[in-house]
């Protein structure tokens, strides 16, 4: 059966909780979503808001107080906010790939190059120990352990190295302190389980991202071997092809959406992994390419508008006064832009409450600089 990039797109959305906002909890949501996108503090927080109703960020740092959330390296290399089980039983998957980063003649213009990764491993484990530690004060230890070596690239790799986490005040709402970091054993009170199967992982993949090739399944993970590990799966996945014939895999007893469903505007965080997990992204962004990671970096973030990334925005505080820039990628209807700009509005409500909203819709391609 071939699947039309407009099923795609609707499926995907309706998975994402972003057709209409679940009445799931937090906890239930990154479970599902298998993580949210966390490298800063706001973009889990406007995820969750974009696909939760009633959505109190309070329930989020609440969560990293009690560890029932936790903040951790894990696909493409990035921070995610993901349940304890997740951190516990992906982190193996993931931990492999990024041990093998700092000894790599280019990570940090070759800074460790001559060193023993085992000893490097082991001073950093007995630097973290067993209570959360302060980056600075990492860095102290690493330029007194390496007096010769830059103390950042020593840090780096001790948090590639060693399966840690961020803990909390990181990561609460309205908190974007430096990082204080922990190994996750001491943090969790349990060990790695790396048990955990890759094809129920990716089996999890397709019931929030799906259906997909597995080149998609490897772009959001950024992990190997997808074809043998689907193939495990058997009857638990159906096949379909895409408009370019590609095959796609999907789980077995999962629903396609509507492709006639109405897609309501919504605003996403910078990073969202409903635009970055996929290595055909045509499905949400029209021509296939998101804004460059280097935008993202800026704080750029992207707006759907009947599903689909059809501008970008970024928002600007300053004194009482919150402005939300937006610069169309199309020309949008009157309808889209009245419904942008509600949506702009309560998204200023809901993360600058004490300051005056301003939105400003700037003409197509525009800088988003003021």
């Amino acid at each position: 059966m071939k699947l039309s990039n407009r099923v795609l797109n609707r499926t995907l959305l309706e998975r994402q909780h972003l057709l209409e906002r679940s009445t799931l909890g937090v906890y239930d949501l990154c479970d599902h979503l298998i993580g949210l996108q966390a490298q800063d503090m706001l973009p889990p927080f406007v995820a969750l808001w974009s696909r939760a109703a009633d959505f109190d960020p309070a329930a989020v740092s609440k969560a990293l107080d009690d560890r029932s959330l936790v903040r951790i390296t894990l696909m493409r290399g990035t921070i995610h906010l993901v349940t304890p089980p997740d951190a516990l039983r992906i982190a193996p998957h993931i931990q492999p790939e990024l041990e093998k980063i700092p000894f790599r003649k280019g990570f940090n213009y070759g800074a460790l190059v001559g060193l023993d990764p085992e000893e490097v491993r082991a001073q950093g484990e007995s630097v973290l120990g067993d209570d959360p530690t302060p980056a600075a004060t990492l860095r102290e230890h690493a330029a007194a352990l390496y007096p010769d070596r830059d103390p950042g690239a020593i840090v780096q790799a001790w948090l590639y190295q060693l399966p840690v986490l961020q803990t909390p005040p990181r990561g609460r709402w309205g908190d974007s302190s430096r990082p204080v970091w922990s190994r996750v054993q001491p943090w969790l009170g349990a060990p790695l389980d790396p048990a955990y199967p890759l094809e129920e992982l990716l089996l999890r993949y397709l019931r929030a991202f799906g259906p997909a090739t597995t080149m998609d399944m490897q772009t959001w993970s950024k992990l190997t071997g997808m074809k043998p590990a689907v193939a495990k799966l058997g009857d638990r996945v159906r096949t379909y092809t895409d408009d370019r014939g590609r095959t796609l895999y999907d789980a077995a007893d999962a629903d396609l959406a509507d492709p006639d469903l109405p897609a309501p505007v919504r605003l996403l965080g910078w990073y969202d992994n409903a635009i970055l997990s996929h290595q055909d992204r045509t499905r949400i962004v029209p021509d296939g390419n998101a804004p460059p990671l280097r935008a993202f970096a800026n704080q750029v973030s992207p707006i759907l508008v009947d599903g689909y990334l059809t501008g970008v925005y970024k928002v600007f505080a300053k004194g009482g006064v919150a402005s939300l820039r937006i610069s169309p990628s199309v020309e949008w209807s009157r309808a889209d832009r009245e419904a942008v700009e509600a949506e702009a509005l309560a998204l200023l409500a809901f993360s600058e409450p004490d300051r005056q909203p301003v939105v400003e819709i700037l003409e197509i391609g525009a800088d988003l600089r003021p």
